[in-house]
């Protein structure tokens, strides 16, 4: 099968009587008749905060507003139809609906939202990754019923290549706030011919073909560091859009990366060494004091992740 990723954010709101919002799956989708938490696939370049109040307005009629970060996974997706093992990266947000009238989505991947009551819930034929993010049995969810017209918006190659073959990426990343006992902070030098060469950045990286973002983050921590870290919390997920950047093959990139950070433990650290294939992004990796990070070269994305360490 033809392996393909996608980036989606989507939401989690209830009303004053406790029902949940759901929202149906149009003849357009990918899973006709399915439901679905309300949100999709992010435009290129889109801020998966914007992404997720737009779907919700597009595919309900309602106004929302985050009111939290829930969770950041990832799934498999199995469309044999058309030969394609589609792996997603989803970003569930809690929100608050503040305005709008429920109003059916013409023309779109829906047909009908509507608020279900609880028990409702394990009656109807629900997608996995939403019955598993609502502590649902997901056995035998989502009927591989074919579309009439398959959903592709926002697919990419496997490495996160456009698949038109226009000079885009779309990458999905995890990276660690990697602190030790001693509250020392661990950091990777990015290596020459990569962006952002010659500071210090937040270990991590893109995750692979199949895995969920912890466990990418934990591989990537030990390839850079020789360290072995255990995920503790999720901060925040970000995102940053430079059209032209510049590729370790001296061509650019319209690149679009989006992040997630997580809080990170190593119990037991030890002398950081690089342990990725030589000509990696990883130049060195060192543990550093809260003193001594006011005195080297950081990337802006690890300089706001690392400002309230003291």
């Amino acid at each position: 099968m033809e392996r393909r990723r996608r980036i989606g954010a989507y939401g989690i709101a209830h009303d004053e009587q406790g029902r949940l919002l759901l929202v149906r799956s149009s003849a357009r989708s990918n899973f006709p008749g399915v439901w679905f938490l309300p949100g999709g696939g992010l435009e290129h370049g889109e801020d998966p905060a914007r992404a997720v109040v737009r779907e919700f307005r597009e595919e309900t009629g309602l106004v929302a507003e985050i009111a939290g970060l829930r969770e950041v996974t990832s799934d498999l997706v199995e469309f044999p139809w058309r030969d394609v093992l589609l792996h997603h990266d989803r970003i569930i947000y809690d929100m608050t609906v503040t305005g709008g009238e429920l109003t059916v989505e013409t023309g779109g991947t829906s047909d009908l939202p509507e608020w279900i009551e609880r028990e409702r819930l394990a009656s109807l034929d629900l997608i996995p990754f939403a019955a598993h993010t609502l502590g649902l049995d997901t056995a035998g969810r989502a009927s591989s019923r074919r579309p009439q017209t398959p959903d592709t918006a926002g697919e990419v190659g496997p490495d996160g290549r456009d698949l038109g073959g226009a000079r885009k990426v779309a990458r999905f990343g995890a990276y660690g706030v990697v602190t030790d006992p001693a509250g020392r902070v661990l950091l990777s030098l990015i290596a020459e011919n990569y962006p952002g060469a010659g500071k210090w950045h937040l270990p991590g990286g893109g995750t692979d073909f199949g895995e969920t973002p912890a466990v990418g983050l934990l591989r990537e921590i030990f390839e850079e560091s020789a360290q072995v870290g255990e995920v503790t919390e999720l901060l925040r997920v970000n995102s940053n859009h430079n059209p032209a950047a510049m590729g370790p093959e001296g061509e650019p990139y319209d690149w679009y990366v989006v992040r997630a950070v997580f809080r990170v433990r190593v119990p037991e650290p030890t002398v950081p060494s690089v342990t990725e294939a030589v000509g990696g992004s990883t130049a060195q990796a060192r543990w550093f004091t809260p003193a001594e990070l006011g005195s080297i070269p950081l990337t802006d994305s690890a300089h706001r992740e690392l400002r309230h360490i003291s």
